[in-house]
């Protein structure tokens, strides 16, 4: 029981961290507006779909979606998130306050599932993936971007020179998403995963874009104030090691790209 609670003040804190960031959310979503166009060509080519956008945040790329599908359906589990998504997109579009644990969907109603940088928040991940297996219809796809280990590898190498405590979340590896994935009921037919990294001014800056994207939450994190001066100094000193030419301060992001196919029981 107490696990069961635990994981549910988790997705609370973390839907209000996505929440608090919705107005700013589409100006700092940098690495979402690459991982959502790089998965266009995935996309299947009929119109007479029903489609679900799993983690649909500000509904930027489920208002692409409902430009070329029958029917599409936006989920996030922040009200903030689908008030703000409800109030400048497509008037069609049916949006549903929901966890991707607990999908308010009948078995086998969806032919397409579409989810951009949303796994990584999942947890347990094993949990969402069936139900996402469930929603879709046997044949049925689901297209998604994650992030995985060796994300931020900069911000968190240079946090563990100065303290044991969590500063980056724990990402999944290639390995363990093939393993969800690669079932009985489904298999992973097409994958990429590549490096993208994008470039701040300062330290600062790239902790303010995570902050923008509600991507701030880490369960594991002993200390739930801000860390001390002394200590963000001296990671910002460790973070120089990785300095490009002009002072410019990098990160990269680890993308995954999957296109998934279930299989007919």
């Amino acid at each position: 029981m107490s696990i069961i609670i635990s994981n549910h003040k988790n997705k609370m804190k973390i839907a209000e961290s996505f929440g608090s960031a919705s107005k700013s959310y589409d100006v700092s979503a940098r690495l979402q507006r690459f991982s959502g166009k790089h998965l266009m060509p995935w996309l299947p080519k009929k119109n007479a779909l029903t489609v679900l956008d799993l983690g649909s945040g500000t509904g930027f790329f489920t208002d692409v979606l409902a430009s070329s599908y029958d029917q599409v359906i936006g989920l996030d589990f922040s009200k903030k998130m689908l008030d703000f998504a409800k109030s400048c997109r497509n008037k069609n579009i049916v949006w549903l306050e929901a966890d991707a644990h607990k999908v308010p969907l009948q078995n086998e109603t969806v032919d397409f599932i579409y989810s951009n940088l949303v796994l990584q928040w999942c947890q347990p991940l094993d949990i969402a993936i069936k139900e996402m297996l469930r929603v879709l219809k046997p044949g049925g796809t689901i297209v998604f971007t994650t992030l995985v280990d060796g994300t931020l590898h900069e911000l968190k190498s240079s946090w563990e020179k100065v303290d044991d405590d969590q500063h980056v979340i724990d990402f999944k590896t290639e390995q363990q998403l093939g393993e969800y994935f690669n079932t009985s009921h489904s298999i992973i037919v097409e994958h990429k995963c590549q490096d993208v990294t994008l470039d701040y001014q300062n330290v600062i800056h790239l902790a303010r874009e995570l902050k923008g994207l509600g991507a701030n939450h880490l369960p594991r994190k002993k200390n739930r104030g801000l860390s001390g001066k002394d200590k963000w100094f001296a990671m910002t000193e460790h973070y120089k090691r990785f300095l490009k030419p002009n002072d410019i301060y990098p990160a990269t992001y680890r993308l995954y790209s999957g296109l998934v196919v279930k299989l007919s029981s």
